[in-house]
């Protein structure tokens, strides 16, 4: 991404919480997934992929506009794959995960059990992007995840907050614009690094038991940065850098959700790590 490109992320940021915050009243959701796709309630987990695939959006994203890549990529692959809405805010459509993240983990937790109930599996597999890669793991630590949920990957996660790029330590300087944040937006202020809830979820380790953990980072992230901000510490985890698997693979913050099959590529090695083939640039290509 250019650098003008990246000073003006934090305004955009701003620019979507004002947003946010005159939304007209009326609640909408976004469409739903295709039936004959994902979110399709009669899928069955097969023998080789024996576990469903739950995503989960990011900041301003939702259950279809975050997906519209991976979910099909998954289903063509032969996965069930489902994802969910979370953390809406009253009378704001479409823009998703700005409410509490704790609040947005029991909605996880709920549809988790909807998606295990449907399928008739035990355990699930989680691949979140941005604040999806990281609010499941409240989830798996405190609201009994561990025991339903088999792997989490997370593509550009803010595991350990962001700055920014520097933006957040300038709240301070500008008076009521903290209190702002974390009235209006709770989510967003939730994910800056030193937060209260991220002192919480980070506190006596990185990881749970029994879960493997795949986090796939970009270097040109402008939303989690630094971008190993990301990365966790523990048992049965794997820190991967995209453009260490592809050195020409540009993508930044958004597009490694959106658009990135050598992430996907790299996502799909940690759901079925004994079939995984060798990520390389040519994974765009499969």
């Amino acid at each position: 991404m250019l650098p003008w490109r990246r000073l003006l992320r934090p305004l955009a940021v701003l620019t979507l919480t004002a947003a946010a915050l005159v939304a007209p009243t009326g609640a909408a959701q976004a469409a739903s997934a295709p039936s004959s796709g994902w979110n399709n309630w009669s899928c069955k987990p097969s023998a080789a992929h024996p576990r469903p695939v739950v995503l989960v959006h990011g900041t301003f994203g939702n259950s279809v506009d975050n997906w519209l890549g991976l979910a099909p990529y998954l289903v063509h692959r032969g996965y069930c794959v489902y994802s969910l809405d979370y953390g809406q805010l009253p009378g704001v459509p479409f823009f998703n995960g700005l409410g509490p993240i704790d609040k947005s983990a029991a909605q996880l937790d709920v549809f988790v059990d909807k998606v295990l109930a449907s399928t008739g599996s035990a355990k699930t597999d989680i691949i979140g992007h941005s604040q999806g890669g990281m609010m499941p793991r409240h989830y798996l630590k405190f609201l009994g995840g561990a025991a339903k949920v088999n792997a989490l990957v997370g593509l550009a996660p803010d595991n350990h907050g962001t700055d920014l790029l520097g933006f957040t330590r300038l709240l301070p300087y500008f008076p009521g614009a903290e209190d702002l944040v974390s009235t209006a937006t709770p989510g967003l202020a939730d994910q800056i690094a030193g937060s209260a809830f991220l002192q919480r979820l980070n506190a006596g380790g990185d990881t749970v038991p029994g879960v493997k953990y795949t986090v796939i980072a970009t270097r040109y992230d402008e939303v989690v940065t630094p971008y190993r901000s990301g990365f966790l510490d523990g048992a049965n985890v794997k820190n991967v850098v995209l453009q260490d698997l592809c050195a020409v693979d540009l993508s930044e913050h958004v597009a490694i959700g959106l658009t990135d099959r050598i992430a996907w590529h790299e996502a799909v090695n940690a759901l079925d790590p004994a079939h995984a083939e060798r990520t390389t640039c040519a994974s765009v290509f499969d």
